[in-house]
């Protein structure tokens, strides 16, 4: 269970990091008038795990903050995203 659990916490701080380049790339590439990164890309590099990252990002730079799709879906897959972390370590690992 250690070696899981230190893997998981890497893989969670990796796609968190990746969530917060991609979001603050496409708040420049708004800016720019560029090609901007695919809302379903956003949202999947969310579901995946980086959920956390990618919101903080969204608030503090001010990016796609008007977009309900965000402000209320990534806290929704983060919600989601924890039920399935509390029930894998409760049922699968038998930590509680």
């Amino acid at each position: 269970m250690d070696l899981f659990l230190k893997i998981f916490i890497v893989y969670l701080i990796a796609v968190n990091l990746v969530a917060i380049i991609i979001t603050v790339k496409d708040k420049l590439a708004s800016v720019k008038h560029k090609r901007r990164t695919p809302e379903k890309t956003l949202l999947l590099v969310s579901a995946i795990g980086g959920s956390v990252g990618m919101y903080a990002a969204m608030r503090i730079i001010r990016h796609k903050t008007l977009h309900d799709k965000f402000m209320i879906g990534i806290p929704v897959i983060f919600l989601i995203q924890c039920v399935l972390v509390f029930l894998l370590l409760k049922y699968v690992f038998v930590l509680f």
